[in-house]
């Protein structure tokens, strides 16, 4: 598997929500054998809506296109280490293995302030973070330097 061509592909979804004014992040579900089955990006001030963040999205997409709420098997992309709600997520769609680029200091629940997946839940994905790490937080400080 292609770990940069997905995170490319995350990265384009996060262009999406910086155009939409959107904190950018951006998320791809990928099954074990390649195929793209969900992307999603933030839409929280679009929808109005605190949970749809880049990786519901994308999870909520590949479900649906399933017709399963078990992703096994799948990997999960996205530009920004997760929040402790988007780990649930991951845990629950018993997502296997999650690759993200930029650590989160101020929510980042895999290792910035809390290591989520170190607790003793039934399923704990595979985890690599740093991927393309000053690509995806490039855009983040673009993003926040420019509503300053």
């Amino acid at each position: 598997m292609d770990i940069e061509f997905f995170m490319k592909m995350a990265l384009e979804e996060a262009k999406k929500a910086f155009d939409k004014g959107e904190v950018p992040v951006g998320a791809v579900v990928v099954s074990s054998s390649g195929e793209v089955l969900g992307k999603g990006h933030n839409l929280k001030e679009s929808t109005k809506d605190p949970t749809s963040h880049a990786e519901i999205v994308a999870i909520r997409e590949a479900v649906k296109r399933l017709g399963d709420w078990r992703l096994e098997g799948c990997s999960l992309f996205v530009t920004l280490e997760p929040c402790l709600m988007c780990c649930g997520a991951i845990i629950q769609a018993r997502i296997a293995k999650l690759f993200y680029g930029a650590r989160d200091p101020k929510f980042g629940a895999v290792e910035s302030v809390i290591k989520a997946f170190e607790f003793p839940w039934n399923h704990v994905p595979e985890c690599l973070g740093g991927i393309l790490e000053d690509e995806c937080a490039g855009i983040l400080r673009e993003f926040f330097k420019k509503l300053r």
